[in-house]
């Protein structure tokens, strides 16, 4: 029996002979104590003051004297209010970090219980990989870590974008002003060649809508009809009618940009389990709204448009299928949400990572699904996430001025070759070994930067500060396992030895160890990879503390045991929590 199970009992047993009160130990709660208050943890007392007929700082003194005399773990408690902060005795954390050195499932990933599907990325095949994919990516490829440590089997998915009138944009301005341009012949990347089409097109827009102003058009008529927007809706038709010199065209320019999209992936370390691409599942969506529309689930318009009418739901109306039978994004996404749940039948919850600017449409799409009958349409969910905001202003793709996501990678590892070049300590490092730290260190600061925000919050980005060795960094991590590594390699082989008399500095570092599986665990349910990220910031800072003030390799022999394990399983706690971020960490910098 654990000491948090021996606690529950003897709380349990207590009320039930006092007070005559039964209580599910399953439900008596016991969370770690807050920073500021003395203590390792705290039983909440309110939920048993009415049986204890006293108030909630009697019954906690009551609870407290109690579990003192009766758990030989707990050397003393205090009480706030209605909390019941209990002390832990120095050889129970002794034994923790024993246990925890011993038992290799502890780092393990529980096992595989329900099936979920985690969707990212998903870009548009008309232009590269920007900086908000890389908080898009680095977001859902964390939380599909997180949620299989937790036990949840995980498939890793990308919608493609590759139709629509967009897409047609970049292969329009190709075809008219491209000259056959290749990636073989420019020296670009397949994605980074179709995007510069994709500006070339709005470039040539905004010439003829200023050419119809000029001559007494209004602007708004001007975008609509001027006559290369004109030739771009003709070609979409014409792509969705399935003519052939338009899907060659599509074809070719598509193997570009998934050529440039893999390099790109490779280097952000994500990957993905199964593709699917809007090209094939926007037919199985249109199909599907027909058949609502057969139904009376949605009604048309003189046009032939399709809608969806929510004000009940306290929406709008929702075109589903233009006059000219082409369909939007919405019927896209009906299909691929409809084909998900065919491919994988046991699936329990389907989470899209897409910026909160959607939120509102993926209020509709889950009320249309609901609409449609689907009894799995509650179990999808958007894990919304705020704008990466720059010290330049919004990112606007037409006009390409984008932070291109590779470029900032590139930035950032250039960035931390200058700041380890400076500080002169990797002589003795191959040049290949120095490339794949700085490597390490520059993708693994940009991640990290990226996920220790709540991804609820709308946040800066400023690479300098990403990739400094001090302060809520990743490196400042990866430097704390480093040095860990470097104690370690010093101390050779040990032997783990138990005291009875932990410092507070010793005890601190314990306690935010012992904090572990809880954090992975608020990180999975929420959803959220930067309870993970202030969790190795707050371990790395409890070692580095301990560190600066307690002597390891010259301490007395059972000191040393102690103070070397405590570094062996800060070590090793650091490895797996970065990992959950997708955060490699160096064995030296």
């Amino acid at each position: 029996m654990s000491v948090f199970e021996s606690i529950a009992q003897k709380v349990s047993d207590y009320l039930k002979v006092n007070h005559q009160f039964n209580v599910d130990q399953q439900k008596i709660q016991l969370d770690a104590t807050r920073k500021e208050f003395e203590g390792d943890y705290t039983l909440i007392v309110f939920p048993f003051v009415k049986p204890m007929r006293t108030s909630p700082e009697k019954a906690a003194e009551a609870l407290g004297s109690h579990l003192q005399g009766t758990v030989a773990e707990i050397e003393g408690f205090n009480v706030i209010n209605g909390f019941l902060n209990l002390s832990f005795t120095s050889g129970y954390w002794s034994d923790f970090v024993e246990g925890r050195l011993l038992d290799s499932e502890w780092l393990k990933a529980r096992n595989k219980g329900d099936l979920i599907l985690v969707e990212y990325s998903s870009p548009n095949t008309n232009k590269p990989l920007h900086l908000g994919h890389l908080r898009n990516n680095f977001l859902g490829h964390s939380v599909s870590l997180i949620k299989e440590f937790a036990g949840n089997e995980v498939i890793k998915t990308q919608i493609i974008n590759d139709r629509g009138v967009h897409i047609c944009k970049s292969m329009l301005a190709w075809h008219r002003f491209g000259n056959a341009e290749t990636p073989e012949s420019s020296g670009l990347k397949g994605d980074k060649l179709v995007g510069k089409y994709y500006v070339r097109f709005d470039q040539e827009l905004k010439k003829q809508v200023a050419e119809m102003v000029s001559s007494g058009q209004d602007e708004e008529t001007a975008k609509r009809e001027a006559p290369i927007m004109k030739e771009v809706q003709e070609m979409l038709v014409q792509w969705e009618q399935g003519a052939d010199d338009v899907i060659n065209l599509w074809n070719k320019m598509n193997a570009w940009v998934y050529g440039g999209f893999d390099q790109t992936y490779e280097r952000m370390g994500v990957s993905f389990d199964k593709l699917y691409y809007e090209s094939q599942t926007y037919s199985k969506g249109k199909n599907i709204v027909l058949k609502g529309l057969a139904k009376g689930l949605f009604y048309q318009k003189e046009d032939n448009s399709v809608w969806c009418n929510l004000e009940s739901e306290g929406l709008d109306h929702k075109l589903l299928v233009r006059g000219d039978g082409t369909t939007v994004y919405m019927t896209q996404d009906v299909g691929t949400a409809v084909q998900r749940f065919e491919d994988y039948p046991k699936m329990t919850q389907a989470i899209y990572t897409v910026g909160d600017e959607q939120d509102y449409h993926f209020k509709v799409l889950f009320k249309i699904l609901e609409k449609l009958g689907y009894s799995w349409a509650p179990n999808c969910q958007h894990l919304s996430y705020g704008m990466v905001d720059l010290p330049t202003g919004k990112m606007k793709s037409r006009e390409g001025t984008v932070v291109d996501a590779d470029d900032l990678m590139e930035e950032v590892v250039q960035v931390a070759r200058n700041s380890s070049e400076e500080k002169g300590k990797l002589d003795d490092m191959s040049d290949a070994e120095q490339n794949a730290l700085f490597q390490m260190l520059g993708i693994g600061a940009l991640k990290f930067f990226l996920l220790r925000v709540d991804p609820k919050k709308r946040m800066m980005f400023d690479p300098e500060e990403s990739v400094a060795l001090t302060g809520d960094t990743g490196p400042f991590v990866q430097y704390t396992h480093a040095r860990c590594k470097a104690v370690l390699r010093k101390a050779g082989d040990f032997k783990y030895s138990k005291i009875y008399q932990l410092s507070d500095k010793e005890r601190h570092l314990a306690r935010t160890l012992g904090a572990f599986r809880n954090e992975m665990d608020e990180a999975a349910n929420g959803m959220n990879p930067s309870a993970i990220a202030n969790y190795c910031l707050e371990l790395a800072k409890a070692y580095n503390q301990f560190y600066q003030t307690m002597p390891i390799l010259n301490a007395d022999l059972d000191e040393r045991g102690f103070r070397l394990g405590l570094t062996q399983l800060t070590a090793k706690t650091i490895e797996k929590s970065m990992s959950l971020l997708g955060v490699n960490v160096p064995e030296r910098m």
